[in-house]
Order: C-alpha cells, then sequence, then structure tokens
C-alpha cells in the first residue's frame, strides 16, 4: 500500500473516530439533561437518594443556628401497566442551637414525614403528570424539643407540566394528628410548595419554589422562598447531582429564622 492510501485511511480512521467522540459526548448530553429533567419530578420513576443539608440563622432571642440534614429517598414502584407507587421520605437529622440564653443545644432525629403516591405511568391528554395518596407522620424524635411525639396522617397531591425545558406545577398536603401524647399540641398543618424549574442542555436546572406550611392551630404561616441552582454529572457511571439554594421567609412565626442556605447531594439510580 501506497504512502498516499495509508495517510488517506489514517484521516479516515481519525475522522470517524472523532465523529463517534462527538457522538457518544452528545448522548451524553441528553442522557445528563434527560435525567435532569425526571429529577425535577417529584413523582418522576426513577430512584433517587437526595441528601440536602439546611442551614437557617436568626432564630429566636439568641440569633440561633439550626442544622438539618434531611434524608430523602425517593422509591418508586410498578403496579401493572398503567400505574406507580410513589414512596417519598424525609428523616430529618437536626443540630439545633439555643433560643433562649441558658438552654443546650439539641441534637438527633426529628419526626419523619412518608409519602405515598399513586400515578399514571403515562401523562393526561393535556400533558399532566399527577399523582395522590396518603401522608404520614411518625414521632421519630429522640429529643422532645425536636418533634411533637404526635403520630399523624392526612392527604397529599402533586401535579405538575414539563415542557421545553420548563418544569411547574405545585405539591401539597395535610396533616392531622390522630395519635399520641396528650401532653403535647395536636396537629393541623397544611403545607403547599409551588415550584418553577428550567433544565438546560448542558444538565443544570433553576428552580424557584416556596415550601410553606400553615399551622391552623396557630393561625400561623411560615413562607421560605427558595431559589436554587443544581448541575447533574457522572462519577463513573453513577449519576449525581449537586444543589446549592438560598432562601428567605417571606413569613415566619415569632422567633422562626431570617434567612438561610441549602446544600443537596442526590444519588440517582436509572433503570
Amino acid at each position: 500500500m501506497s504512502t498516499s492510501c495509508t495517510s488517506l485511511w489514517s484521516v479516515h480512521a481519525a475522522l470517524v473516530l472523532a465523529v463517534a467522540g462527538v457522538a457518544q459526548a452528545a448522548e451524553q448530553k441528553d442522557n445528563g439533561a434527560e435525567l435532569a429533567k425526571q429529577l425535577a419530578n417529584p413523582i418522576a420513576s426513577l430512584i433517587s437518594v437526595p441528601l440536602k443539608l439546611n442551614w437557617d440563622t436568626g432564630i429566636g432571642g439568641t440569633n440561633a443556628q439550626r442544622y438539618t440534614l434531611n434524608v430523602q429517598p425517593v422509591i418508586p414502584f410498578s403496579l401493572g401497566e398503567r400505574w406507580n407507587l410513589i414512596t417519598r421520605t424525609i428523616v430529618p437529622i437536626i443540630h439545633a442551637q439555643a433560643v433562649v440564653a441558658g438552654a443546650k443545644t439539641e441534637e438527633g432525629l426529628g419526626d419523619t414525614t412518608q409519602s405515598f403516591f399513586f400515578s399514571p405511568k403515562q401523562p393526561t391528554a393535556g400533558g399532566w403528570i399527577w399523582g395522590a395518596g396518603p401522608v404520614f407522620l411518625y414521632p421519630s424524635a429522640t429529643e422532645d424539643a425536636l418533634g411533637g411525639e404526635k403520630w399523624g396522617m392526612g392527604p397529599t397531591v402533586v401535579a405538575l407540566k414539563q415542557r421545553s425545558g420548563w418544569t411547574y406545577g405545585v405539591l401539597a398536603n395535610h396533616i392531622w394528628s390522630v395519635a399520641g401524647a396528650d401532653r403535647r399540641a395536636d396537629i393541623s398543618a397544611t403545607f403547599l410548595q409551588p415550584f418553577l424549574s428550567h433544565t438546560t442542555p448542558t444538565a443544570t436546572t433553576y428552580t424557584l419554589n416556596t415550601e410553606s406550611t400553615y399551622d391552623w392551630k396557630a393561625s400561623q404561616w411560615t413562607i421560605p422562598i427558595n431559589l436554587t441552582v443544581s448541575q447533574l454529572f457522572k462519577v463513573g457511571n453513577q449519576p449525581i447531582s449537586i444543589a446549592f439554594g438560598a432562601r428567605a421567609y417571606a413569613e415566619r412565626p415569632p422567633g422562626g429564622p431570617d434567612w438561610g442556605l441549602s446544600l443537596t447531594l442526590t444519588f440517582l439510580f436509572p433503570k
């Protein structure tokens, strides 16, 4: 074979490898963006384990700080050809500085919240993705100050749309206490989380939401407004998302926090 033919074959081989590399990179980019979109959907059929560290400050008369690590596994189950069951669990691990001079810092588990969403596998004709079911409150707190010592339950629902990288919708629940320590206050609380996010082709997601709670017993709103930026990437074959957020409180109970930050590390396990 002549030197010129060898050179031509080398050029062709280099071009093929380059095209293959570009195609593989584009596929990984698309897969990453698709996973990021699924992560923006609270009831996606995707196993994920978020570890969310919240920091709040300006609490009480001592301007105390509070750290809460929420372990939030999301596990879907297939129920035949048409339905999924999505479980969402929140287990808080809390470090709370004293809000009154002379009191002690409290550390330990808080109360656990677990939601069960029955959700159709296909969106509606109008493109809506929805799920509904029960939510339960378990008195798992290891210290009196970190929980309510009450068992609770109620309904929960979520509805959202996803289009052109945008995700918007609302998640809501209401919990009533049904059993527990008589010496502790009863619970009747509504949680509302409207959310809006945009995922770019590079798997970066910008999210604006509130995580508002209305305490019907105290007639009091708590309304943190959250702005979060997250990036999905891979470590080896393991998809991971890391998110940083800031929040300000539009409404808070007396002695509640002024503002806070969050850092979330999420492990994804796509099928």
